[in-house]
């Protein structure tokens, strides 16, 4: 059953004990609430204000639990935290395994320090968990997918649209690269896996697939360095930093460019427009 009362308080003594700072925000002269203000949290959340304010007023509907782990991002949670929530909501609280998908407090806070920057946090099947607002500008909204469209490396073969980013002549080399991701999850998980699952899926679906993954070809995965574009913005060449966290199983994937070029003049002007993006959202 939910606790709405005990929700409500756990929601605004979260929220307060939160400064600006440590989710990658700018404090301000103005600045008067103690913590965060209700707005802010609910931007970090992705879900509207007044969605936000009324489960912190103890008036609002019960909350899914996708709306529960996005407050536990926003919230900058611990495990104990994000378990403590989904209870008071009346929700079982999510299993834990080695491989979760709750992005750690720490590594959440290094994102946050990197806003102006193309990052973002990814399982070890290529699913986006949390990205910068200059990684949404780059590629778009990759937390609203769904099932296997979670995994970029399966949108890349079913979604035409994934492939945007990159220009035309470096697909046959993603294509490969991508293959070789899954495949490393395939072998890691096993074929009665989501990875077993998915490659099913794929090799049912997409005969560009089923011919790399007959090719079984093994190498290491992505190149460190790449070409992406955006149409605002134009062709940018990209090195690319992992972090890996190995007890969520997620790696942190960072974007730079080499400073005095003409692709980090377009990373820059990329993250002007992600920070306009983000604000309007909010």
């Amino acid at each position: 059953m939910m606790d709405r009362a005990q929700l409500a308080d756990f929601l605004r003594r979260r929220r307060e004990a939160l400064q600006p700072e440590d989710v990658g925000l700018r404090r301000g002269p103005r600045r008067r609430t103690s913590g965060l203000r209700r707005e802010e949290v609910a931007a970090l959340s992705d879900m509207s204000a007044d969605y936000y304010s009324r489960l912190e007023q103890a008036r609002g509907p019960q909350p899914s639990e996708q709306m529960l782990a996005a407050i536990a991002r926003g919230l900058r949670l611990t495990l104990d935290e994000r378990d403590h929530l989904f209870r008071l909501a009346g929700h079982t609280a999510p299993t834990r395994t080695l491989r979760s998908e709750h992005v750690s407090p720490g590594l959440m806070r290094v994102l946050d320090r990197l806003a102006d920057t193309p990052a973002q946090v990814m399982t070890e099947f290529g699913e986006t968990l949390a990205q910068t607002p200059a990684a949404r500008a780059l590629f778009g909204d990759e937390t609203r997918f769904e099932g296997y469209m979670r995994s970029v490396g399966y949108r890349w073969f079913l979604d035409a649209s994934a492939r945007d980013v990159y220009p035309v002549e470096d697909h046959p080399m993603h294509s490969r690269a991508f293959t070789a991701d899954i495949r490393s999850a395939y072998a890691k998980f096993g074929a009665a896996s989501r990875a077993g699952a998915m490659v099913d899926a794929l090799l049912a679906q997409s005969p560009e697939f089923a011919q790399l993954w007959e090719a079984h070809e093994v190498r290491s995965t992505h190149p460190r360095e790449k070409r992406l574009q955006h149409p605002e913005v134009g062709v940018m060449d990209m090195q690319c930093q992992f972090l890996v966290d190995p007890e969520q199983g997620q790696t942190l994937l960072v974007l730079t460019a080499t400073p005095g070029t003409e692709s980090y003049d377009r990373l820059q002007l990329l993250s002007v427009i992600g920070t306009q993006q983000l604000s309007a959202g909010r």
